[in-house]
């Protein structure tokens, strides 16, 4: 049986003494080390060699983002599973940004949390269920970024295009947007043009079809 050589990393006595008490029950896992701030941590990272560190998102000193970075720089074997009380975007993107494998809320159960760790040390990426519909957001804004970035189109001329696929008529879309008819002719053309569609109703069906509506 493989064993996963675990370091703890908080400022809270407490809490590391909890989150061993739960791992001492898998005898696959094995804490090699605690730490209480990034000193202390690389202080001890080449005596203890863990292969998977639990750490605390928030510490003073440099937070887990900041350590995380460091250690995916120095140390990029190691494994990260960031625990965390707090499920505010800020520390969840960051942390999965700076390269963390997962990312849990200290309110996991025990069994989940020692899971996490088997199935960070194998290769696996995990998060606490409760984000998951936090960073598939994300990632749909993302999506949306790059196909708007993609389509050439400037963000004037997008919100022309919404108000065409509204049904606006020039007329409207001039009084709207405080332009005469022959600069939203214009403009509408220019969007035409770089859809590379010969129509209005055109464009609505390809805007559709590449998700910029």
């Amino acid at each position: 049986m493989d064993i996963i050589r675990v370091l703890l990393v908080d400022d809270h006595p407490i809490v590391r003494q909890g989150v061993r008490s739960v791992l001492a029950n898998h005898p696959d896992v094995n804490v090699v080390g605690e730490a209480e701030s990034a000193a202390t941590l690389f202080a001890c990272l080449d005596s203890v060699k863990p292969d998977v560190i639990l750490l605390d998102v928030r510490m003073p000193g440099p937070n887990g983002i900041e350590i995380t970075q460091r250690l995916k720089r120095e140390y990029p074997q190691i494994k990260i599973i960031v625990l965390s009380t707090y499920d505010d975007d800020e520390f969840l993107l960051g942390a999965l940004r700076a390269g963390a494998e997962g990312y849990l809320l200290k309110s996991a159960s025990a069994q989940v949390l020692a899971s996490a760790v088997r199935q960070v040390a194998h290769g696996e990426r995990l998060l606490s269920p409760t984000l998951i519909t936090k960073v598939m957001r994300e990632f749909q804004e993302l999506s949306k970024d790059k196909t708007r970035a993609d389509s050439g189109l400037t963000d004037q001329e997008l919100s022309v295009l919404r108000m065409i696929a509204a049904g606006a008529t020039n007329k409207e879309i001039a009084e709207k947007l405080y332009w005469s008819e022959v600069t939203v002719k214009r403009k509408v053309q220019d969007i035409l043009e770089k859809m590379g569609v010969a129509n209005r109703a055109q464009a609505v069906a390809e805007a559709a079809k590449r998700g910029l509506l």
